[in-house]
C-alpha cells in the first residue's frame, strides 16, 4: 500500500508549482480530484510540446489525478465543492490571494464546514504582508527573490535560472507542508493552513548567500561557476568538451594536484590554501587545462574519478536522460495515454523501500472523472 492511501486532495491549481504538488502526494498514493476550468482545463493543456493532441507539459505534471469540469461561478458549483470539502483532507490552491475568498473557498468558510480540513495556498508573495497582491510567473519569483542578481558571470546581465525554480521549489514546500500537516493532524486533531510563497521558496535556497550579507555585510555578486569560498571550483576546458571540478577542501586539494602529478602546487604560496587559491583562480585554471588538454572530457572524468575526485561532463538534456545512471535510478518512467501514444516524464527523485516501482498511472484528460465523483456528491447532498 502507498503510504498516502485514503488521502484524499481537492486541487484547485493549476500551471506548475502547485500541480508539482499535487503529483508528488499523487505519486504517494492520495487520490487527487483536480478541479477544471470547463470547456479549457488547466492551462498546461493547451502548451507544448504535443503528442498526437496531448500536452507533453500537462502529463509530466498530472499523472495519477482524477480531472473534473467546474464552473466556479456558478452556485451550484460551489455547493458541491463544498459537499466535497466534507470528503476531504487537504484543499490546495494556487490563485492570487483572495480570489478564493470570492467564490467562498477560503480557508475560514471551509474551516467553518470541516474543522480538521488542511488547506494549503501557494502564491508568488504569500497570502499577507506588503507585496502579497503582486502577481507572479517564475521569473518575476526569481528577480525578486534574489537569486537572478548572483546568476550568471560579472559581465552578464542578471540571468534566469533555466529550470523554473521558483514555481518547482514552492510546490515541493507546500508538499512538505502537507503532508507535516497531516502528521499534525494525525497526532492532535487540528486543521490548519499553509501559506507557500514562491519569492521566500527562493530566498531560502539562497542559502551562505544570505549570510554573507547579514554577517559580513557583503552583497554576492554574480561569479559563474565559481564558488566564494573554495578553488578550484568551475568548468574547465578539455581537448573536448568542458569538465566540472570541484575541490571543497585542503585534503581534496592535495589529492587531486598529486593525481594530476603537479605536487609543486602544494609547496605554491598561492595554492596552498583555499583563500591563496581564490586570488590566483585564472593562473590555477591555466594550470588545470594545462593537463586537461592531454584529454576528452569524459576520459578526463574517468581518470578523476579514479583518485575520489568531484567531477562531471556537462551533459545536455539528451545526455543524461539516455544515459545508464538516469535508466538504474528509474528516473524517466513511461505512461500510457492510451489514444496519445506512450509519454516517457521524469520519475519520482524521492526512492522510499517501503515502495515498490510501479507503473505510473496516466495523466486524465479534461473532465474525465466530472460525472462519477459529482454525482457521489450530488448523493450526499440529498
Amino acid at each position: 500500500m502507498k503510504p498516502l492511501a485514503g488521502i484524499k486532495v481537492l486541487d484547485f491549481t493549476r500551471v506548475l508549482a502547485g500541480p508539482f504538488a499535487t503529483k508528488i502526494l499523487a505519486d504517494f498514493g492520495a487520490e487527487v480530484i483536480k478541479i477544471e476550468r470547463t470547456g479549457q482545463g488547466d492551462d498546461t493543456r493547451s502548451f507544448g510540446p504535443f503528442q498526437n493532441g496531448l500536452s507533453g507539459y500537462f502529463v509530466c505534471l498530472n499523472t495519477g489525478k482524477k480531472s473534473v469540469e467546474l464552473n466556479l461561478k456558478d452556485p451550484e458549483s460551489i455547493c458541491l465543492l463544498k459537499e466535497m470539502v466534507k470528503d476531504v483532507d487537504v484543499v490546495i490552491e494556487n490563485f492570487r490571494p483572495g480570489i478564493m475568498r470570492k467564490f467562498n473557498l477560503d480557508y475560514a468558510s471551509l474551516k467553518a464546514i470541516k474543522p480538521d480540513i488542511i488547506y494549503a495556498s501557494i502564491s508568488g508573495f504569500g497570502q499577507e504582508g506588503v507585496w502579497s497582491n503582486k502577481p507572479a510567473y517564475d521569473l518575476i519569483a526569481q528577480a525578486a527573490g534574489g537569486i537572478m542578481s548572483i546568476n550568471g558571470y560579472p559581465d552578464s546581465p542578471p540571468t534566469r535560472v533555466g529550470a523554473s525554480l521558483g514555481d518547482t521549489s514552492a510546490g515541493l514546500n507546500a508538499t512538505i507542508g502537507i503532508t507535516t500537516a497531516l502528521f499534525h493532524r494525525e497526532r492532535t486533531g487540528e486543521g490548519q493552513q499553509i501559506d507557500v510563497a514562491m519569492v521566500d521558496s527562493i530566498y531560502a535556497l539562497l542559502e551562505s548567500n544570505v549570510m554573507r550579507y547579514t554577517v559580513e555585510k557583503n552583497i554576492p555578486q554574480r561569479i559563474g561557476n565559481r564558488h566564494p569560498i573554495s578553488a578550484p571550483f568551475d568548468i574547465y576546458q578539455s581537448k573536448e568538451g568542458y569538465l566540472a571540478i570541484a575541490i571543497a577542501n585542503e585534503s581534496l586539494f592535495e589529492r587531486f594536484a598529486i593525481f594530476i602529478h603537479r605536487e609543486d602546487m602544494l609547496e605554491d604560496e598561492r595554492f596552498r590554501t583555499d583563500n591563496n587559491r581564490q586570488n590566483y583562480q585564472e593562473l590555477l585554471k591555466v594550470e588545470i587545462e594545462n593537463w586537461l588538454r592531454q584529454y576528452t572530457a569524459t576520459e578526463a572524468a574517468a581518470l578523476l574519478e579514479q583518485g575520489g575526485i568531484p567531477c562531471s561532463v556537462i551533459h545536455d538534456i539528451k545526455d543524461i536522460s539516455e544515459s545508464a545512471y538516469i535508466k538504474e535510478r528509474n528516473m524517466l518512467v513511461d505512461v500510457n495515454q492510451l489514444d496519445h501514444g506512450l509519454f516517457k516524464i521524469p520519475g519520482n527523485p524521492i526512492k522510499l523501500s517501503s515502495l515498490k516501482q510501479t507503473n505510473m498511472q496516466r495523466a486524465p484528460e479534461l473532465g474525465e472523472h466530472t460525472e462519477a465523483i459529482l454525482e457521489k456528491y450530488k448523493e450526499m447532498m440529498k
